[in-house]
């Protein structure tokens, strides 16, 4: 492939690229499909650094007109994915859940899950996290990550987080609309360390806790582990039924509020800013607290509201978020954000329970916002999902049993699927991992390990295996 560059132009040589290759998909000289040459060679043909090519690539997959497969290289993408047909029709008929004090242990799910994805050409349609790609840019990254903290390995370091990556972070954070000062900020070996430390410190024994219903299943089994005792209260396609919401703060008092407000797991639901203002404003009224964990915040593929936290004017919303949904889960590195009189007592409470986050983990994701490659790895991620997203929801029109419904999430790498009540999805699941497929059973998600038949489907796999395996469970769930 000719890519003629003009090195005198004021445009950077990597927009040229990117024009030149957009300018052959466009026209037709490139059809969809149609496989790019590699780095390695466009760097070659062009007479320019690797570094250039990937720069050229990363903006082309955040066009949307290309993508990248994973040992396989770049490729142009298909004809642009319109928004399917039909709308969510999600719509459940449910109640509020009071479970009794028994839930399967986060452990056992999680061994459960391990074991299965070990099993070699495995349809990970259950799992949520990204896809292994980039790696030469980690090892680049890591080896420079390591130089500049090769002194902090040999001494314990701050227990708060990293003062330079608390500071990138807040920078993050103040574009969602938050006020956030570093200090703000304590970085947690990943969110669910973040979610334990403060249940840990404002939950005693037998206190209430309200959570949506359903919601993440880890942190039923941290509610369980702190001893509170939970009420379920249903989802709705807006987010949690906030008008059954105020009936449970007027006569149970619960202490916490968990919430998932911008792409929910397990739903994909994101609720509206007059949904976030008036939950903000019962828990103002009834004097309860709330976590807004929001892990797949920058996986939007439209505008969303301000987290809630934005609005709080009393210190009484702890936002967290995690870099494990958006870079890589084996770093380990999540951050609350907590303001006023409980600040240091978290800080404290973390320092006490394991010093301090790994300062190899932080350095890597300190360079990684440095760099400026954290903002394209965003955009690849963004580009990939929407067009599985789509393939997904395709599929379920094409394969699904009519009687079937499911959420249309606006990013993020879940959707919800409410089956028919005479489904087991126990059986359906068990069916569908003896042909290598695996899928969210929808019980995990229920304070009461029960509520209506449902399947959180992932869409981070390839186009092919999501086709592959949605048609699999779909022809199980119609021999049922």
């Amino acid at each position: 492939m000719k890519i003629p560059v003009d090195r005198d132009a004021e445009e950077p040589v990597y927009l040229q690229i990117r024009d030149r290759i957009s300018h052959l998909i466009n026209s037709g000289g490139l059809r969809p499909g149609d496989r790019l040459p590699s780095i390695r060679e466009m760097a070659r043909n062009v007479n320019v650094n690797k570094l250039t090519v990937i720069e050229a690539y990363s903006v082309l997959e955040a066009d949307g007109l290309i993508y990248a497969r994973q040992g396989a290289g770049y490729f142009i993408n298909t004809e642009p994915l319109t928004r399917p047909r039909g709308a969510s029709t999600f719509a459940p008929d449910q109640q509020v859940i009071i479970p009794p004090n028994e839930i399967p242990s986060f452990l056992t799910v999680s061994n459960a899950v391990l074991r299965a994805e070990a099993q070699p050409g495995t349809i990970r349609l259950s799992s949520g996290f990204p896809q292994p790609t980039g790696i030469e840019d980690v090892q680049r990254i890591a080896r420079r990550a390591v130089k500049n903290v090769a002194d902090a390995l040999f001494r314990h370091n701050h227990p708060q987080g990293e003062p330079a990556l608390r500071s990138q972070i807040a920078q993050l954070l103040m574009q969602l609309g938050l006020a956030v000062k570093p200090d703000d900020l304590l970085v947690t070996n990943g969110s669910l360390q973040a979610l334990a430390l403060i249940t840990q410190h404002f939950i005693q024994p037998g206190d209430w806790v309200v959570v949506e219903s359903p919601t993440f299943h880890g942190y039923l089994s941290i509610l369980q582990q702190a001893g509170a005792r939970v009420i379920g209260i249903p989802m709705t396609a807006e987010g949690m039924n906030l008008d059954l919401l105020e009936q449970y703060l007027q006569s149970h008092h619960p202490k916490l509020i968990y919430t998932i407000s911008t792409l929910h797991n397990p739903t994909g639901i994101t609720t509206s800013l007059a949904h976030r203002r008036r939950l903000l404003d019962l828990a103002e009224r009834y004097n309860c607290r709330v976590v807004e964990d929001n892990a797949y915040e920058r996986l939007n593929f439209e505008p969303t509201p301000p987290p809630i936290k934005a609005m709080d004017e009393s210190d009484r919303v702890i936002y967290i978020g995690t870099f494990s949904k958006t870079l890589m889960p084996a770093l380990r590195v999540g951050y609350a954000m907590i303001t006023g009189e409980h600040n240091q007592a978290l800080i404290e409470r973390k320092m006490l329970h394991d010093m301090h986050v790994s300062v190899m983990s932080q350095a890597i994701i300190s360079e990684y916002l440095a760099s400026g490659h954290y903002r394209r790895r965003l955009n690849q991620l963004l580009s990939l999902n929407q067009q599985n997203r789509c393939v997904m929801l395709r599929a379920l029109e094409t394969h699904f049993p009519a009687e079937a419904s499911w959420t249309v999430p606006i990013g993020g790498v879940f959707l919800w699927v409410q089956l028919p009540p005479h489904i087991s999805v126990q059986r359906v699941a068990e069916e569908a991992a003896a042909q290598k497929v695996l899928v969210g059973t929808g019980t995990a998600f229920f304070p009461d390990q029960q509520g209506y038949p449902a399947l959180r489907l992932g869409y981070a796999e390839s186009p092919e295996h999501i086709e592959r395996g949605i048609e699999i469970v779909g022809r199980i769930l119609k021999a049922q």
